[in-house]
């Protein structure tokens, strides 16, 4: 059925026919820029951060250490500052570079801040490398494009039934004594 879609017939033996009319091909496109992937870990910004305080909620809660709201703030405001270095540093280094430097000075801030505030070395590593984790976790579904939902909701179940399991035991109605 192609030669019927073309100005020119199937075979020819005297005369001169122009192709350039027909001529077909691919462009290749970028499937997303650094400026797509900031936008896209933004977006996932809201669910980091309630799931960065799932984890301070449950520091609280099993090891019976006090978090002031202020630094609850604090930690906040080094999550959404982030998502800042992230998008700065990839417009110069990439995004990929970008998201290692933004993600590691975080980690280590709030690292650094919690060993001051659990004063507990064990329970700050732990905590730091769930945090650890859970970057490595957005960093994968923004590398993904037609996996990132399928990925994102199973790891999100996959949370869901760990914090489930972890707190089956607790008596919710004792955690404010």
């Amino acid at each position: 059925m192609l030669h019927l879609n073309r100005n020119y017939p199937q075979q020819s033996l005297d005369a001169i026919y122009k192709f350039s009319g027909s001529q077909f091909g691919v462009d290749l496109i970028i499937p997303a820029d650094y400026y797509q992937k900031s936008m896209r870990s933004a977006k996932y910004g809201i669910l980091f951060i309630a799931l960065t305080f799932l984890i301070f909620f449950f520091v609280e809660v099993l090891n019976n250490k006090r978090i002031h709201p202020i630094q609850y703030i604090l930690v906040g405001l080094a999550l959404v500052l982030f998502f800042t270095l992230l998008l700065a540093f990839s417009e110069h280094i990439g995004f990929e570079w970008a998201y290692l430097i933004a993600s590691s000075a975080t980690i280590a801030l709030v690292g650094v801040y919690l060993s001051n505030v659990f004063k507990d070395k064990r329970l700050t590593l732990v905590t730091v490398a769930i945090l650890i984790i859970l970057y490595g976790f957005i960093y994968t579904l923004l590398q993904l494009e037609d996996f990132a939902l399928l990925l994102g909701s199973i790891g999100l179940f996959i949370i869901l039934s760990v914090v489930m399991i972890f707190t089956r035991k607790i008596d919710w109605y004792k955690v404010r004594n």
